[in-house]
């Protein structure tokens, strides 16, 4: 069986705890993971401009990966949101509008890989509200028909990101009752992963169909990974079937 290496990561616009924005201490932390497909949140990315603006492009080059971009809004005149960065080629991806009104936009960015045993992987690479009835609503938008219960689908799903929630909220409920759950606390035996230097949060979460085998979920805490970001890289390794 093949294996695979997924990882989330909120990279707060490459701005770091000691208020720097280095988008090569990203890059270091990302070259760390050695992950196969990372889904980034709040990327800042302004295309023509020098690193520090286009960082979607910025990361995508240094580390020599496909790239697909869910823009939810802009921010000084950038595209700003999610990114998706993979070493199998991008079939196909959409950004989903999740946003509530009144609050600020946010997205499900869906992106369609092509794996090297011939199958796809259908990636969501979410960032959900802040507020408690926000996600309530998100979470239904997520479970749509058209969105994550798609029948045109044809591989298996893999959905994570920072999803705001660090209580059994609707979310959790529902992606739990729809997928496998990567658990932290069960496989780290642990509750808390955010902010990076003194969590009391659980943020980032990662859900899977269960054709993918979890063989290991792990929270990156270099050195480096502890200021690049106020959010810490979560992983998950997966063993993939011959055909899925």
């Amino acid at each position: 069986m093949a294996s695979l290496r997924a990882a989330t990561y909120n990279i707060h616009k490459c701005r770091g705890m000691d208020g720097r924005v280095r988008p090569a201490r990203i890059v270091e932390v990302l070259r760390q993971l050695d992950a196969d497909i990372i889904a980034l949140q709040e990327v800042l990315s302004l295309e023509g401009e020098a690193e520090g603006r286009d960082q979607a492009r910025f990361l995508a080059d240094e580390l020599g990966m496909h790239c697909a971009l869910g823009e939810n809004r802009r921010l000084r005149g950038a595209s700003y949101g999610n990114v998706v960065l993979s070493r199998f080629p991008v079939r196909s991806s959409c950004n989903y509008d999740v946003s509530v009104p009144g609050r600020e936009r946010r997205g499900c960015l869906r992106t369609d890989l092509e794996l090297e045993n011939g199958s796809v992987l259908h990636l969501f690479n979410v960032h959900l509200g802040t507020a408690f009835l926000e996600r309530r609503h998100q979470a239904r938008k997520l479970l749509e028909e058209e969105l994550l219960r798609s029948r045109k689908f044809e591989g298996p799903r893999l959905v994570l990101g920072d999803f705001n929630e660090w209580t059994r909220g609707l979310v959790t409920q529902l992606l739990t009752a729809e997928f496998e759950s990567a658990d932290i606390q069960l496989h780290l035996q642990r509750t808390k992963t955010y902010p990076g230097l003194l969590p009391f949060m659980h943020l980032d979460h990662i859900y899977y169909d269960n054709s993918l085998v979890l063989d290991r979920v792990y929270l990156h805490r270099s050195l480096t990974a502890m200021v690049a970001s106020d959010h810490l890289p979560l992983l998950a390794e997966f063993q993939l079937p011959k055909a899925v």
